[in-house]
């Protein structure tokens, strides 16, 4: 019966679970076709614009030709190399060399257009979905919910990177294994921690960032500096788990910046750059060898990376000097012996032998009616509603750890309540009453707009997470989309109630109980819908200070053109159009014809009795006749729904692993 190979799911691993004895890995049984990722003349620039100075805003421009506004940085310049199964290549060279543009080349994180040259497995050009299946990429910084433990991290990295026809105790297993792989066993009920919360320790941290990536048993592994900003034992730790991963028949690839000489010691394959070029390639065992022959040999006691780091950066200070040491590279692996991995020696295609490596390691089939073994690449391992899930409840478990968020927001919405209720008691029915009610509207609409943007820095952090998670399918990104817009909901919920109910009966505002759940109605929609707009500002920024100077301002824009400080009417024709797009203008005036759109209601009596100032009156006196308050209450909604799209497609141009 034919098979469709539909995910991957991890063999057994062993491996010692104390930080302080993890053994030298013994190097896999030869598998009958290996993977080796070779990489030819890979070259990559990137337009740099002239920058602009006062000088050259008045000088004379150049008449003889065709002035040019731009110009090339050549950030790789004919790279070449491979990458075996069972192996480490370790990518060096200083601040600006090149090591993570080279690293997103071969991830295929660069644009095809702009980078030249080619990337193949055993001889076949990678396609995009069968490189994201088989590969991961971990970048430098470790992004991590806090007040998750270490098994709870890389169970939901299970969840929603294995198939979901895979039970709960075989993912737990799949987990379990990756944790004796990385030596987390003793951290494995420990939180990650944050600044205010003690967790694992640094070495520990970027394990586990490496466990969430490696959870679905890629063959190609990338890491961008896994190294940096550890101490030297922590860094030698991870370099030494990195081994064993390699050592299991995978493919790792990594940037370093600058290794020790116990560091280097587990590395099997060398390339360090200098301004995108090659000034070395080949095993770390003939570096010597090579600086030797150079007319360079390393002095006694010396390191051997540390030496040639300093090597040729004194060759890039000397004129010709980084050039001499890049030819002399290219002369010296011709006349180097290399065993030939071109496409003749794989007696397996591409697809073959990845499902030869997965069968190997107990996968998953489905029954198929075609005929002969193939590889089915599938973009997401879960369906939609399985994401959405696993999502709601990671986030639940990060958050009821971590009750003070929640509190603090009670508390301020208690004590604005409360401040408000205290100033506007029972507000009279007098014109001077009417005009209290007014500015009250009008304040309560901007605390709750104002008061949402407390959770962008939450916000901020959940997209970089996103980035990371999306980049090679773990979920969708309308899945993130429609999570984000639910899980908000209870904590609305409840700062709603209190906020209305503080304030409504306190004030004394019109028209009893169906009056109170109108006004409970808009205070919750607005809340989501302020929530809304501040998702959307965190999908376009990417720091904290950022969203809020462009929240703040914007809120505040609004509330000017909402009606309050100059009415409908009274706004020049060139600006009408901002009014209407004022997601303040909709819950303020929601609010009024709430209290005042009742033509029984009487704010002011003359001698005789009679009515002199009705609700109506004041609707029609505040220009707000274009709409009724469903209406308005409807708008609002819209508006939630709209900031929402706009934050999912701020996400889905935004959000792109991808240079140009």
């Amino acid at each position: 019966m034919t098979r469709t190979l539909e995910r991957i799911e991890f063999g057994e691993t062993t491996a010692e679970s104390s930080d302080d004895d993890l053994e030298e890995p013994s190097k896999m049984m030869t598998s009958i076709t290996p993977f080796v990722l070779a990489f030819n003349n890979l070259t990559y620039n990137v337009n740099t614009s002239e920058e602009v100075t006062l000088s050259s805003m008045f000088r004379r421009k150049n008449t003889t030709g065709m002035s040019t506004f731009s110009n090339k940085k050549v950030l790789l310049n004919d790279i070449s190399g491979e990458a075996r199964e069972g192996e480490i290549l370790a990518i060096l060279g200083p601040s600006g060399s090149g090591k993570t543009t080279l690293i997103d080349a071969l991830a295929s994180r660069i644009s095809k257009k702009s980078l030249k040259g080619s990337v193949k497995m055993n001889g076949e050009n990678l396609e995009p979905g069968v490189l994201k299946m088989i590969s991961a990429y971990v970048m430098q910084d470790d992004l991590l919910y806090p007040m998750l433990t270490v098994e709870e991290t890389l169970m939901f990295s299970a969840e929603f990177r294995l198939p979901h026809t895979l039970s709960k105790s075989e993912k737990l297993a799949r987990v379990q294994a990756v944790i004796d792989e990385l030596g987390l066993r003793d951290a494995a009920k420990t939180i990650i921690g944050d600044e205010g919360h003690r967790g694992i320790s640094g070495g520990e941290r970027r394990r586990v960032s490496i466990g969430v990536d490696i959870i679905h048993d890629p063959i190609l592994l990338f890491l961008d500096e896994p190294t940096s900003g550890l101490d030297s034992s922590c860094a030698f730790m991870v370099v030494k788990v990195l081994q064993r991963i390699a050592r299991t028949g995978r493919i790792v690839i990594m940037s370093v910046h600058q290794p020790s000489s116990r560091l280097v010691g587990l590395l099997d394959q060398l390339i360090f750059l200098s301004h995108g070029e090659t000034v070395y390639n080949g095993p770390s065992t003939n570096l010597s060898l090579f600086l030797s022959d150079f007319g360079h040999p390393i002095p006694e006691n010396d390191e051997r990376t540390e030496f040639m780091l300093d090597l040729y950066r004194e060759l890039e200070g000397v004129p010709g000097g980084r050039k001499c040491i890049v030819e002399f590279n290219k002369s010296w692996q011709k006349l180097q012996s290399h065993p030939s991995y071109s496409s003749e020696n794989f007696n397996l295609s591409l697809k073959e032998a990845v499902s030869a490596r997965i069968s190997r390691r107990k996968l998953i089939y489905n029954d198929a009616n075609d005929t002969g073994p193939t590889v089915t690449v599938s973009n997401f391992a879960n369906p939609f509603w399985s994401e959405m899930i696993v999502l709601m409840k990671r986030s639940l478990t990060n958050s009821k750890r971590k009750p003070s968020a929640i509190l603090h927001q009670i508390c301020a919405v208690v004590v604005v309540s409360s401040i408000m209720a205290s100033l506007f008691w029972n507000l009279e029915k007098t014109e001077v009453g009417v005009q209290q009610r007014v500015g009250f509207f009008a304040f309560i609409v901007t605390t709750i707009f104002f008061g949402s943007t407390e959770v962008l820095a939450v916000f901020v952090q959940d997209r970089y997470i996103f980035m990371r998670e999306t980049a090679y399918n773990a979920y969708r990104r309308s899945s993130f989309i429609l999570y984000r817009s639910i899980i908000v909901i209870p904590r609305v919920l409840i700062l709603s109630i209190l906020l209305a109910s503080i304030t409504f009966w306190s004030i004394g505002l019109y028209g009893g109980s169906p009056s109170f759940l109108f006004y409970f109605s808009v205070i919750f929609v607005s809340m989501w819908a302020g929530d809304s707009f501040v998702s959307l500002v965190s999908g376009l920024v990417s720091q904290v200070i950022l969203g809020y100077i462009v929240a703040v301002p914007s809120i505040g824009i609004f509330l000017l053109f909402s009606g309050f400080f100059i009415s409908r009417d009274h706004i020049p024709t060139y600006w009408i159009w901002f009014h209407y797009i004022s997601v303040v203008k909709y819950p303020y005036q929601a609010m009024l014809l709430n209290e005042f759109d009742n033509p029984n209601l009487c704010l002011l009596d003359d001698p005789n009795k009679s009515c002199m100032l009705t609700g109506v009156d004041i609707v029609r006196k505040q220009g707000i006749t274009d709409l009724s308050k469903w209406i308005c209450l409807w708008i609002i909604l819209a508006l939630g729904i709209f900031y929402g799209i706009l934050f999912y497609l701020s996400l889905l141009f935004g959000s792109r692993n991808k240079r140009k």
